[in-house]
């Protein structure tokens, strides 16, 4: 039976299950379980439509790593909370599930994995190069640094689901990416991204240089390494003020694609299982999980799926 890699993207889950699930406690001092409960609903969607054999929620160990703050020390430092330098601002109710999504991922039987001193995207990136040839990969995402990793010879797409959640993603493969960027695919978006930058990451990207004319600037040249080579070539059609701004930027330049690009050979267990179970691994804990955070009913729609699937 051909594998099939299904990766979260855990955080962007949760925090799309927080924000898009009605708190609905009976009381005000019952447990918040927002996220709990569709975070597990989450799962029991995308097991139910897309059949994965294998699945594994990626974790961030380190959300803004000192490799990349040492790189741009903007990166993520509008997110940090203030007076720390590298813990994650969250929603105080939150917070406190957190945890419990980690315990119930561990009583079903779900994979688990991050690893210190990175963020999930480099676990992703990690295990969908490994799979490479071995299976097919999905991403589920609602971040598009992970668009980088569209790859349709290796059968690699990602779920992307910042306008339709994981009901409705949009399916990121490189046709995709050519029709709503204009581009080739997931190298080009990433080399793309460095010269458009990213507010949200606190990525400045060149200055003037906007996202219509960064696509324009990589389908020219092919790669950012071969504009760098033309701009330093002196290549006529690179002029004016875009090459002043260009040219201005190297020192960026020299640094955002170590940012930018997630990282591939992050040391994950060679041994990793990630079969996805047919059924919990720990009913005892599931069930204390589901009356005390009130998820009987999504987490029995996991159960179901796990089932069906196996």
């Amino acid at each position: 039976m051909p594998r099939s890699l299904m990766l979260l993207d855990s955080a962007s889950l949760y925090f799309r299950a927080f924000y898009g699930v009605p708190d609905r406690r009976p009381s005000a001092e019952a447990p918040p379980n927002n996220a709990i409960r569709g975070f597990a609903d989450m799962i029991a969607t995308l097991v139910t439509t897309y059949r994965p054999t294998d699945l594994v929620a990626c974790w961030d160990n380190d959300w803004r790593p000192a490799f990349r703050v040492e790189a741009i020390p903007s990166y993520k430092a509008h997110r940090a909370v203030e007076g720390t330098e590298f813990e994650e601002e969250s929603p105080e109710e939150l917070t406190p599930q957190v945890p419990v999504i980690r315990d119930m991922l561990a009583a079903l039987g779900i994979t688990r994995l991050g690893v210190d001193g990175y963020e999930a995207d480099d676990v992703i990136g990690t295990l969908t190069h490994r799979a490479h040839g071995s299976s097919t990969v999905d991403v589920v995402t609602g971040d598009r640094d992970l668009f980088q990793l569209v790859d349709d010879q290796q059968s690699v797409r990602i779920l992307y689901t910042a306008r339709g959640g994981v009901r409705e993603p949009d399916l990121v493969d490189e046709s995709w990416l050519h029709a709503k960027y204009g581009i080739a695919g997931g190298r080009a978006y990433a080399d793309m991204a460095v010269l458009r930058g990213d507010s949200s990451d606190g990525l400045p990207g060149v200055a003037g240089v906007g996202e219509k004319t960064a696509v324009t600037l990589i389908n020219r040249y092919g790669s950012l390494a071969a504009l760098r080579e033309a701009i330093d070539g002196g290549d006529p059609m690179i002029k004016g003020a875009q090459r002043k701004r260009l040219e201005e930027a190297a020192a960026y330049l020299d640094v955002a694609p170590a940012v930018v690009d997630v990282a591939l050979d992050v040391p994950v267990p060679a041994d990793l299982s990630t079969a996805l179970p047919a059924s919990p691994t720990d009913e005892d804990a599931l069930d204390h999980i589901a009356e005390v955070y009130d998820a009987h009913t999504p987490l029995q729609r996991v159960r179901d799926a796990l089932a069906k699937q196996a």
